[in-house]
C-alpha cells in the first residue's frame, strides 16, 4: 500500500481499521481472554490477559484463522486448523502464554499441537471442553460417516459415543463433566434439532424432540447447561410459539420452566447463563434490531439493560454481574461495549469511518410484508443507481448493523436495499420455514416486489440496478438474473451455488442435509424441483453482465458447478468475468477483501457508466 491514512478513501479504511470480536473468556480463569481481529491485515486469534492488560497474537496463517476456544482453566487456547479455508481439519491447542514465555519457538503456531489424538481430519460439529482440564467432547463430519461424537480423555484414545448419517452435534457438556447435551436431526429436517443428552460412556438420559405429534415440525437448541456443580438445568431454545423462545429444562426431573416472555418480547430471543446460575442474559433481535435484558430466575422478572440503538451481535455476563456486548449499527462502526458504560477493547490504530444511517421499508409481497432496510448519499435524491445486496443464510437477516460492503456503494452515489426475503429469520417461525420446495424462488418474489417499490417510489434509477449477494445471496443473485432477466442491469455473484444439481454432489455433508430438507429429497429424488431451482437452468436467459468471484477450497459453493455455469455463459459470448481467489468461502485476509470489491465496483461502473472505484 503506497498511500498514506490521510489520502486513502473512506470506503478502503473501513476494511483496514482494527476490528475485535467480543471477547470470549475462561469459565474458571476470568482474566484470560480470546478475541479474533484483523490488526495485522488477516483474521487471527488474540489472547487478552486482562489482569495485566498483555495481549499477543496465537495464530499466524496465510488465510487467517477465526474459531477458537478457550479451556474453562484458561490454560489452553483450542483453535480448528483447516487447509486455505476448506474447513476440513483437526483441532489444535497451545498453552495461554505470553511471547515472552514462548521466546524459544519460531512462530506463532510453533507449539501448536493436536488436540485430540486419534481423530482424522473432518469437518467441525461443536466441541465441548471439561473444567479438569483433561475431557473433551469433539463433534465431527464427514462424508463417509455422516456425524460422529467422540469423548477425549488425556492419555487415551477418543471414545465414539454417536453416530448418525444425518445431522448432529455438540451442545455443551455440563459443570461437572457428567452429562453432554447434543443437538440432533436424526429425524431428517435439518432446519429443525432435537435435542438428546448423554453419560461420557454413551447411554441417555434425557431427550426432547418437539418435530413429533404436532402439524409442524418445530426446532429446538442447546444454549447452555447452568454453571453450577451437579445442576442438572439446560438452556435451551425453542419455537413453540413461533418465533426463538429461551426455556428452562431440568434433564434430569424433566422438569421445563417456561419464561413466557411472549407477552413482554416481540421477535426472536436467546439467552445465556450469569456465572451464578441465579438469572439470565436474554438477547433479544425485533425487526432488524436487538437489545438485552435480565431475566431472574428466583423472581421471574425482566429488566432492560442499557444499550443504544442499533444492533447487539454478541454479549456475555461477567462474574462480577457487568456484560459486555459487540454493538453496532449501519452508521457507527462496532465497538466492544459493557453496561457500565465503558469500551472494553479499542483496538489501536486508524479509526473506521461511519457510514449513513437505514431506514426501514415495509413492502407488500406475495408472502406478507417484506422487510428492507435502505441506505443512500447524504441529501441524494433519485432516481439513484441502486445495488440490491442480498444476504446469505439463507437463514439469516440483515440488521442495523455496520458493513463496510453496503458502505462502499453508498459512498460511490449508489443507493443500497437490502431485503429480508421469506426464509430470512427474525420475523417468526413461518417466516423462515416459508422456504420450502420452490428454492430461491420464494425469495425473489419477495425481492422483486421490493424492486418495484424502489422503482416506483423514486428511489432506485430502473437502468441502473444491480443484484448481488454472497453465498446464498449469490445464488439468488444468479437465479434472479435468469428468471428476471429483464429487471437487472448488472449481476455480481460471490461464492454462490450456479448449478444446484452439482453443487449438491459436491458441497459438505451438512448442507446436502440441509438442502435435502429444503427441497424435499435429493436430485435423484425431486429432479423438477433442482431443475427448478438451479441458477443453470435459466443461463440463457440471462441478458446482463455477469461478474462472479469464487473461492477455489470453498465447500459450501464448490468451484466445479461456478465453472459448468461460467461455460455456459462463454458459450453464448454472454458478457461476463470470473474472479477466483486461493481461499474457501470468503476470504479473512482485508487485502483480499478490498481487493474483490474494488473488482466489483469497477465492473459496476464499466456497465453503468457510475464512478470508477476511489483510490
Amino acid at each position: 500500500m503506497t498511500e498514506s491514512n490521510g489520502s486513502m478513501p473512506d470506503w478502503e479504511k473501513r476494511f483496514r481499521a482494527p476490528r475485535v470480536s467480543l471477547p470470549d473468556w475462561a469459565e474458571d480463569a476470568p482474566d484470560h481472554a480470546l478475541f479474533v481481529s484483523n490488526a495485522t491485515g488477516t483474521y487471527e486469534l488474540y489472547a487478552w490477559n486482562r489482569a495485566t492488560g498483555e495481549q499477543h497474537q496465537v495464530t499466524n496463517r496465510p488465510n487467517g484463522t477465526t474459531d477458537g476456544v478457550l479451556s474453562p482453566d484458561g490454560a489452553w487456547i483450542w483453535w480448528f486448523d483447516d487447509k486455505d479455508g476448506d474447513e476440513f481439519g483437526i483441532w489444535r491447542r497451545r498453552p495461554f502464554t505470553s511471547p515472552a514465555a514462548t521466546a524459544a519457538a519460531s512462530g506463532p503456531n510453533a507449539r501448536d499441537e493436536p488436540a485430540v489424538a486419534g481423530l482424522d481430519p473432518s469437518y467441525p460439529a461443536g466441541l465441548a471442553i471439561g473444567r479438569d482440564g483433561r475431557t473433551a467432547v469433539v463433534g465431527r463430519s464427514t462424508d463417509e460417516d455422516g456425524s460422529t461424537i467422540h469423548v477425549a480423555r488425556a492419555g487415551e484414545e477418543p471414545v465414539e459415543i454417536y453416530r448418525h448419517r444425518e445431522s448432529a452435534g455438540v451442545g455443551d457438556l455440563s459443570h461437572d463433566g457428567s452429562l453432554i447435551a447434543i443437538e440432533h436431526t436424526e429425524h431428517g429436517d435439518a432446519m429443525h434439532s432435537a435435542l438428546r443428552v448423554l453419560r461420557p460412556d454413551g447411554s441417555t438420559v434425557a431427550e426432547l424432540d418437539d418435530t413429533k405429534g404436532g402439524t409442524v415440525e418445530l426446532g429446538l437448541e442447546v444454549l447452555g447447561f447452568a454453571p453450577v456443580d451437579g445442576d442438572t438445568r439446560l438452556l435451551i431454545g425453542h419455537q413453540r410459539r413461533g418465533r426463538w423462545e429461551p426455556l428452562v429444562w431440568d434433564v434430569a426431573s424433566g422438569e421445563e420452566l417456561d419464561l413466557d416472555l411472549a407477552d413482554r418480547l416481540r421477535g426472536d430471543m436467546s439467552a445465556e447463563w450469569y456465572p451464578d446460575g441465579s438469572a439470565l442474559l436474554v438477547a433479544h433481535s425485533f425487526e432488524a434490531r436487538g437489545d438485552l435484558w435480565r431475566y431472574d430466575l428466583a423472581t421471574r422478572t425482566l429488566e432492560q439493560l442499557p444499550t443504544p440503538a442499533g444492533t447487539v451481535s454478541g454479549a456475555t455476563a461477567r462474574p462480577d454481574g457487568t456484560v459486555e456486548y459487540l454493538w453496532s449499527s449501519a452508521a457507527e462502526p462496532p465497538v466492544v461495549r459493557s453496561t457500565s458504560g465503558a469500551v472494553v477493547l479499542d483496538p489501536p490504530g486508524m479509526k473506521s469511518p461511519g457510514s449513513v444511517p437505514v431506514r426501514d421499508v415495509w413492502v407488500e409481497s406475495p408472502g406478507g410484508l417484506v422487510h428492507a432496510l435502505v441506505q443512500q448519499p447524504a441529501d441524494a435524491t433519485g432516481p439513484l443507481p441502486t445495488v440490491f445486496d442480498i444476504h446469505g443464510g439463507p437463514t439469516w437477516h440483515d440488521s442495523d448493523s455496520f458493513a463496510a460492503g453496503p458502505a462502499a456503494w453508498v459512498d460511490h452515489g449508489y443507493a443500497v436495499v437490502r431485503v429480508n426475503y421469506r426464509g430470512s429469520t427474525g420475523y417468526g417461525r413461518e417466516w423462515t420455514d416459508a422456504l420450502k420446495h420452490r428454492v430461491g424462488l420464494i425469495e425473489l418474489e419477495d425481492i422483486a416486489a421490493v424492486r418495484e417499490w424502489a422503482v416506483s417510489s423514486g428511489l432506485a434509477d430502473p437502468d441502473r440496478l444491480i443484484l448481488t449477494g454472497g453465498s446464498w445471496g449469490g445464488y439468488l443473485t444468479l437465479l434472479g438474473l435468469g428468471t428476471q432477466p429483464d429487471q437487472w442491469s448488472v449481476g455480481i455473484a460471490a461464492v454462490p451455488v450456479a448449478d444446484y444439481v452439482t453443487a449438491y454432489h459436491d458441497e459438505m455433508e451438512a448442507l446436502k442435509a440441509m438442502d435435502r430438507t429444503l427441497l424435499g429429497g435429493t436430485p435423484e429424488e425431486v429432479p423438477e424441483r433442482f431443475e427448478a431451482s438451479s441458477p443453470l437452468t435459466y443461463v440463457d436467459a440471462v441478458k446482463a453482465p455477469v461478474y462472479i468471484s469464487a473461492g477455489v477450497n470453498d465447500p459450501r459453493c464448490p468451484i466445479r458447478q461456478i465453472d459448468n455455469y461460467v461455460s455456459r455463459l462463454a458459450a453464448r459470448d454472454a458478457i461476463h468475468e470470473v474472479y477466483r481467489y486461493d481461499a474457501g468461502h470468503g476470504s479473512l485476509v482485508v487485502d483480499e477483501r478490498i481487493r474483490q470489491l474494488r473488482l466489483e465496483l469497477a465492473f459496476a461502473a464499466t456497465h453503468l457508466g457510475t464512478p470508477a472505484p476511489r483510490d
